[in-house]
């Protein structure tokens, strides 16, 4: 079947020159083989050219110089009328590059000092409208001189964003050589005096919007010279004499909307005016708390003028405007776009309330004053979302900027205002957006996936822009070679790769590739784009097959390169958490051992460490403590100075928060393992630290410092550093009072190693009096240890289950006994050979109570279904542990909790198919 397309279509006309004319066509036209090879040479010129005017200017100039035929289509003249210099780097080099291009431009947008700068090199003296933001750095001297190079302008606007630098000299210089001038709007300028309006009055005749936004003072009485104004805003200016105003600025006689939006009018001034002009027809007073606090303001009256302010309908109030006003309080700006009205003066004005309430309402969402949740709730953001339609691109943008701020409530966490987002979804804001985000306006997708990105944190909103398909959107604008565009992309990634459910659907569209490529691309200069992207990352390597596919597409590569090279804290931090979740998949992926292996990986998280910033050392130490579970990268680890780092970490982190404290321990728990690392632990002064966080109040704390404990106390210096640096109370505490049962588990095992015996083999030797100082100290620690342990083993019996399992071998009886005894985190933990010797070892002890505890330690490891179980039998099997715990199983001297135990890990054994059944 013939598919049939509109598309645009290039004619030359007079002189050559190219315009765009609708011509529909068949597919089948172009002469392309269905399955062959596409000759781009072979495109008709029209073709050609609605290509190229879907492309940034700088890609347009590069492909126009692939060929003689593209240059000269990529010079047509309907290419070059406007054009956008936000996205990229703009200097003098680049703008005399493009000057031969830039004769007929008639419309130009740019970004900050330096692009103003360069703006006359273009050499585009036929300029009709410019339009800069960032402007805080421009001059006098650099407006004057671009003024002075383009006479025809007609528009110029600067802002948002305060013009701080202009003064009322360069007002003056726009009046004197702009005599065109229809249209000016200026933010922040700190004094418009009398002079520079009076020149705006006298040679800018056709003068008829004037902007003077969020300015310090601005010479009311001048303004009434303006004679020929028709649109008139002091939105957000300061020090202005209301009383001034309402007696002369209704005289001026052609004056049809006026803005006094966010600044101190009364309802006095309010009112004075529109009973006093003849011509005003649109006031608009949004956000005036003066007006809106005074009680009379219900009392004004308008005489049949429009009063846009809070307290008012203002979809209602729009609708007066309209001859037909059947359709009182819907959307009038829909209305309106949809019309064919040809009233010009109405047409005028809703196109310059869609410019006021835009700004307005972004400025007000972005001081995010209190009291205007029953506004945005019930009229705010459906302004926003039929701003968003407006044909006005500036509009557009500010629109969706404005949904992006005025839901968040909390920056610097993240949080967002649930009513205000999920009122956003439920008048269609997400559809609205994602038609956004595929425009071909690179300010519109900017500012779009801002948008996406901030209403995404609520779950709600995450989970509908997925069903919209917002995920495939997302991840090709994640591609995108204008890095603005890329980096709110990847924030929108970052913000719904938190949801579980949204992971697999990311890599899928390719979002993981994307993400690791931006880390590539903006490898320097691009702060904001490598934050969000190492953030989704980290986020998407949390799940086990996203994160081998963070590996397979050179992740682990892009994540230490910014570790080692990014000296930007947030980066940072979120490298370092993306490298820790890729290690912590443990067998289930090489993950692990890839990032150590990875050229100076290690090095640089042990670097992180030291850092000023809480957070990127938090996440150093946790990749640490994921990296310490493989044998290689631990070793490795030490050699790059990770103890040292690590101990002194732990030092510093007495009053840090419960995750950087928990992550310290775990880090220095997971390099004990190795008996070398634990015995430099314990050198560098690692003991002292770790029994200051086993008093912490935060029992994931509680857990890693326990068992980085537990680790060093099995050698006998450590442990007699323990004893002398007061750790024994600190044990005890955590091992009768924790909430967690794994720490007062690890507690317990601790104590146990301490005083099993070997600490009185090793104790140095001194003087007399001295040695029986100690011998009475470790006796009085030892008591006290041994006397909760016990008492923690006994919170894990039941005198029923025991006395049944006591007369009776059934396996019912020990699978009573071993429920009630499960400590299921502890099957999780993986032990030497000579750890497990140590266990059964104090099997023949002659404590009955220690006997009971590495019998208890034994069932936890060899539980069937433990992580490590099998390992663990295997060890015990090799070192003739059956034996030993037949032994206890059947002593006499044994307590029952070390028999019925020891039957348990038997029967273990056997379920590991290690020994021959015996009971």
């Amino acid at each position: 079947m013939t598919r049939r397309v509109r598309r645009k279509v290039a004619k030359k006309g007079k002189d050559d020159a190219v315009s765009l004319s609708y011509l529909e066509i068949e597919v089948e036209d172009l002469g392309l083989e269905r399955n062959g090879d596409v000759d781009w040479t072979s495109l008709p010129d029209d073709t050609v050219i609605q290509l190229f005017s879907c492309l940034n200017y700088r890609d347009r100039a590069s492909l126009s110089s692939t060929c003689k035929t593209w240059r000269v289509l990529g010079a047509s003249q309907c290419l070059w009328s406007s054009l956008d210099l936000r996205a990229h780097k703009f200097d003098t080099a680049t703008a005399t590059s493009l000057a031969s291009r830039c004769m007929y431009l008639q419309k130009l947008r740019f970004r900050g000092a330096e692009s103003a700068d360069a703006i006359i090199h273009l050499q585009a003296k036929n300029l009709r409208e410019i339009s800069g933001d960032y402007c805080r750095k421009i001059t006098d001297a650099t407006l004057s001189v671009i003024v002075a190079r383009h006479e025809a302008l007609e528009s110029l606007q600067l802002g948002p964003d305060f013009c701080e630098r202009i003064t009322g000299d360069a007002i003056k210089a726009i009046a004197l050589c702009c005599p065109k001038l229809k249209k000016l709007r200026l933010s922040g300028i700190k004094d418009v005096y009398a002079d520079a309006i009076n020149a705006l009055a006298k040679h800018c005749p056709t003068l008829v919007d004037i902007g003077f936004l969020d300015c310090l003072n601005v010479d009311e009485a001048a303004l009434e010279n303006v004679s020929s104004v028709r649109f008139l805003s002091v939105a957000g200016t300061s020090n202005m004499k209301w009383d001034v105003v309402s007696h002369l600025w209704h005289k001026l006689p052609k004056l049809i909307g006026l803005d006094v939006s966010r600044t101190d009018i009364g309802s006095a001034a309010i009112s004075r005016l529109l009973s006093s002009s003849l011509t005003l027809k649109v006031l608009c007073a949004l956000n005036c708390p003066v007006l809106e606090e005074e009680t009379s303001i219900s009392t004004t009256k308008t005489n049949g003028k429009l009063l846009l302010a809070l307290f008012s309908d203002i979809f209602r109030e729009l609708s007066s405007l309209f001859a037909e006003t059947s359709n009182k309080g819907r959307n009038m700006f829909l209305d309106w776009r949809c019309s064919k009205n040809k009233d010009k003066n109405l047409n005028e004005i809703m196109t310059w309330l869609e410019w006021i309430l835009s700004h307005t309402l972004l400025r007000t969402a972005e001081s995010n004053p209190q009291g205007l949740d029953n506004f945005w709730l019930k009229q705010g953001a459906a302004l926003l979302l039929s701003l968003m339609q407006s044909s006005q691109e500036d509009v557009q943008e500010r629109a969706a900027t404005g949904l992006a701020t005025f839901v968040v409530i909390d920056d610097e966490n993240a949080s967002i205002d649930r009513g205000r987002a999920e009122a956003v979804m439920r008048d269609g804001g997400i559809r609205l957006l994602l038609n956004l985000a595929k425009s071909w306006h690179e300010g519109l997708q900017s500012e779009a996936a801002k948008a996406l990105a901030n209403l995404s944190v609520n779950a709600n909103v995450a989970k509908a822009v997925a069903e919209e398909g917002g995920i495939n959107i997302l991840a090709a604008l994640a591609r995108s070679m204008n890095r603005l565009v890329a980096e709110e992309a990847a924030g929108g990634l970052w913000n719904l790769s938190v949801g579980e459910e949204h992971k697999a659907a990311i890599a899928e569209a390719g979002g993981v590739k994307a993400l690791v490529d931006l880390i590539f691309k903006w490898s320097s200069g691009g702060d904001g784009v490598l934050e969000r992207a190492a953030g989704a990352l980290a986020n998407l390597a949390a799940d086990d097959k996203c994160s081998m596919e963070v590996a397979i597409v050179g992740g682990v590569h892009a994540l230490v390169m910014l570790a080692r090279n990014c000296k930007f804290e947030g980066v940072q931090e979120q490298a370092a958490r993306a490298l820790a979740n890729l290690a912590s998949h443990g067998d289930s992926n090489s993950n692990n051992a890839a990032v150590g292996q990875e050229v100076g990986a290690l090095e640089a998280l042990v670097q992180l460490t030291r850092s000023p910033h809480e957070g990127v050392r938090q996440e150093a130490a946790g990749a640490l403590w994921n990296l310490s579970f493989d044998d290689r990268n631990r070793e490795a680890i030490a050699a790059a100075g990770g103890v040292e780092a690590l101990v002194t970490l732990a030092q510093s982190c007495s009053n840090a928060s419960p995750g950087l404290q928990e992550r310290a321990a775990g880090a220095l728990w997971g390099l004990s393992v190795s008996e070398a690392n634990s015995i430099a632990i314990g050198r560098e002064g690692g003991v002292a630290p770790l029994i200051a966080l086993a008093r912490s109040d935060a029992e994931d704390v509680h857990e890693t410092a326990a068992g980085a404990l537990w680790n060093l106390a099995f050698n006998h210096s450590n442990a007699l550093r323990i004893v002398e640096e007061g750790g024994v109370p600190a044990l005890v505490h955590l091992c009768s009072s924790s909430l967690s049962k794994m720490a007062r588990f690890m507690a317990a095992l601790a104590l146990a190693y301490m005083f099993d015996g070997r600490i009185d083999e090793f104790a140095p030797m001194s003087s007399s009096s001295e040695s029986t100082s100690k011998s009475v100290s470790l006796d009085g620690a030892r008591r006290m240890a041994l006397k909760h342990i016990e008492a923690f083993i006994r919170t894990f019996s039941n005198p029923q289950a025991f006395a049944a399992a006591a007369a009776s071998s059934a396996p019912a009886a020990l699978a009573q006994v071993t429920e009630k005894a499960r400590i299921q985190e502890a099957g999780h933990l993986r032990c030497s050979g000579a750890e497990i010797g140590r266990f059964v070892s104090m099997l023949r002890n002659s404590s009955s109570i220690l006997k009971a505890c590495a019998a208890f330690a034994l069932l936890q490891f060899t539980i069937p279904g433990g992580r490590h179980a099998v390992h663990h039998a295997s060890l015990m099997q090799g070192g003739g542990a059956a034996r030993v715990l037949r032994a206890a199983a059947a002593a006499a001297t044994s307590p029952i909790e070390a028999k019925i135990f020891a039957r348990i890990v038997l029967r273990n054994l056997e379920h590991h198919h290690q020994v021959e059944p015996s009971i």
